[in-house]
């Protein structure tokens, strides 16, 4: 912080000295005057120097008093001096001494004298500091005075308060009439209709005669809305002079006012003087409206009568224009035509590559050249991509023999088993039970048909030799079942498919799949090969297989077959093809899955990685065109 030079205004009216002998009468009138002038204060400097004289009488012993008032971050300079014909300079160590620790302070000064300083803060921020010199007294008296400077600090925090609060009151109107000159902008559609209705608002909320629009453009700016008129082309001087004094204030991107107003007085307003000449207006101001930094169109506004622009009106017009900037720019975007905005890209691009800049893109654009005509050139074997799945060329399947109910189940799918491995077995209890029922009625049988022998009735044991058959016949197809009841693997190889672990004593029917088992030698590759890529594949052509287990290992393969069958999937259609592994692998499994790539010639690099778009095009073409 800095605290400026702390004398007071030498021309500044003091009040005479007192004659000498006038008693408590005079101080009573003094005292009077003083909070006369402090309860009436018409201005900022007449309450402070009220408040620093009462505050000086109030403090025993006083003799001199200094206020200082922040006047711009960290720099404070004086607002009142008691008296004022007194040099105070010597009083601006201890108000520095206050202002850096935030409290009061007592400093013993020369000749039995004091300085008490007192800092003024008010929500939280430094706004000041007072601070007064006392002669001949004691330290409880000194700290008496610092509290009485602290209870009268509260005024002044009064006022700092009440400034702020006109200052909120100021930006919230501002904010009010923003918000509400958009809403007003968002109610229409169209440019032009947004800028009258927005200029009609503003004029009657500002008091002016014309309010115009103007929308920037190349060289210039074009007027585009009038408030309260539709049509205005006709006056063409009065557009003439508008235009010319938006382009004034577009030119130095900042707002012109004629007269000038304290904050334009340093800027160019020769238009708007000679607009505010033709059209016999009191007052212009333009304001540019800017968008990303790049200016979109002016507002300008005119006043009849000796009332100028004031510093305030200026900034509320400042605020709508950089509210509005980013509207009126997304709305011209909008409005403006593709072949507009084709030819601003092109315009631009064309000037970046001719223009003496941008040499990082000029080697781009030579780069790109050089790559469209080698691909162009050049050539390469053209490769067709199908996803894959692997089939084994041989596979068996292990079904259920008969109704029944599963008692063991040690194959699942994924083991490697050997012939006449058991997959699987099947509860035979009853077959069994059965199987000896049979037994037992062979027995019987065969007994009685000895009987019938020894009897000679040949007959009877005809009967009964058929029974016998019979019953050897049934415990026959038990004991097939019994044996039927182990499924084995029919070969060596893999079981593809197939779990029953955790169907243990479920039922199963007669020609229900248990198992598949595929051999671990003889593959093939089925191809789901899209419709536009079926005409370049031929049988015979060769390529290379990647597998999604070991993509980093290809497999020759060939191919053997192609099926002319569509099948729908994923919304598209595919076509079935074959293809033999030479070799293959030893780790390869059956339903492993892939990417497949057939060679089928060479063709140029260009229209290998455009056919696709090449194809949509033509087709899409074929279908809208007449």
């Amino acid at each position: 912080m800095r605290i400026l030079e702390t004398t007071f205004d030498p021309d500044r009216p003091r009040p005479r000295t007192p004659p000498a002998g006038t008693g408590r009468a005079l101080a009573r009138a003094e005292e009077t005057a003083l909070w006369s002038g402090f309860a009436g204060a018409r201005d900022a400097g007449e309450f402070c120097r009220s408040w620093l004289g009462l505050q000086c009488r109030d403090v025993p012993g006083a003799t001199a008093g200094l206020l200082l008032l922040q006047e711009a971050a960290g720099r404070y300079t004086p607002a009142a001096v008691w008296p004022e014909r007194r040099d105070v300079q010597h009083l601006a160590g201890a108000a520095q001494d206050a202002l850096t620790r935030r409290s009061g302070v007592v400093t013993e000064a020369e000749g039995g004298r004091s300085l008490v300083a007192y800092p003024i803060e008010a929500g939280g921020a430094l706004h000041g500091v007072v601070v007064v010199e006392v002669q001949g007294q004691s330290r409880e008296a000194l700290l008496a005075g610092l509290r009485r400077l602290h209870w009268g600090a509260g005024w002044l925090e009064t006022l700092f308060r009440r400034r702020e609060a006109e200052a909120d009151r100021s930006r919230i109107a501002r904010m009010d009439t923003t918000l509400d000159l958009l809403a007003v902008a968002a109610e229409h559609a169209g440019q032009r209709e947004a800028g009258t209705a927005v200029a009609t608002s503003l004029a009657t909320r500002l008091g002016c005669s014309r309010v115009s629009f103007g929308l920037a453009r190349r060289g210039g700016v074009r007027l585009a809305a009038i408030s309260h008129q539709a049509i205005f082309r006709e006056q063409v001087q009065i557009v003439d002079a508008i235009e010319n004094a938006m382009e004034e204030a577009l030119d130095q991107d900042a707002a012109v006012a004629f007269p000038a107003a304290p904050a334009t007085a340093s800027r160019i307003a020769v238009a708007q003087t000679e607009l505010a000449r033709l059209a016999g207006a009191g007052a212009v101001l333009s304001v540019p409206l800017a968008s990303a930094g790049r200016p979109v169109g002016v507002l300008t506004l005119e006043r009849d009568g000796a009332l100028p622009f004031t510093d305030d009106e200026i900034g509320q017009v400042n605020a709508v224009a950089v509210a509005l900037g980013p509207l009126v720019a997304a709305r011209a975007r909008a409005e403006r035509l593709v072949a507009g905005s084709l030819v601003d890209a092109s315009g631009k691009a064309a000037a970046a590559l001719v223009g003496p800049r941008r040499p990082g893109l000029k080697l781009l654009a030579a780069a790109l050249v050089a790559v469209a005509a080698w691909l162009a050139l050049a050539r390469d074997e053209m490769r067709v991509g199908a996803r894959t799945a692997l089939e084994a060329t041989v596979q068996r399947a292990a079904i259920a023999p008969f109704d029944g109910f599963v008692a063991s189940a040690p194959a699942r799918a994924g083991d490697t088993v050997r012939e006449g491995q058991v997959l699987a077995t099947l509860d035979d209890r009853e077959l069994r039970l059965e199987a000896a029922r049979w037994r037992a009625e062979r027995e019987q049988q065969a007994l009685k048909y000895g009987e019938a022998l020894g009897k000679q009735d040949r007959a009877q044991a005809r009967i009964l030799a058929a029974q016998v058959r019979q019953a050897e016949a049934q415990l026959a197809l038990v004991e097939g079942k019994i044996e039927r009841a182990t499924i084995r693997a029919p070969f060596a190889g893999l079981v593809v498919s197939g779990d029953l672990s955790q169907s243990l004593g479920a039922p199963v029917e007669t020609g229900k799949v248990l198992f598949e088992v595929a051999p671990l030698e003889g593959f093939r590759a089925v191809l789901q090969v899209e419709e536009r890529d079926l005409t370049y594949l031929h049988e015979g052509q060769t390529g290379a297989l990647r597998l999604a287990g070991r993509a980093s290992e290809p497999i020759p393969a060939r191919v053997t077959r192609i099926t002319p069958v569509a099948t729908a999937q994923d919304g598209r259609n595919t076509y079935r093809a074959e293809a033999v592994l030479d070799p293959a692998p030893a780790w390869v499994r059956p339903g492993m899955e892939g990417v497949v790539r057939v060679g089928v010639g060479e063709r140029p690099l260009l229209w290998i990685w455009t056919r696709t778009l090449v194809d949509w095009v033509r087709l899409t073409l074929w279908t809208w065109l007449p």
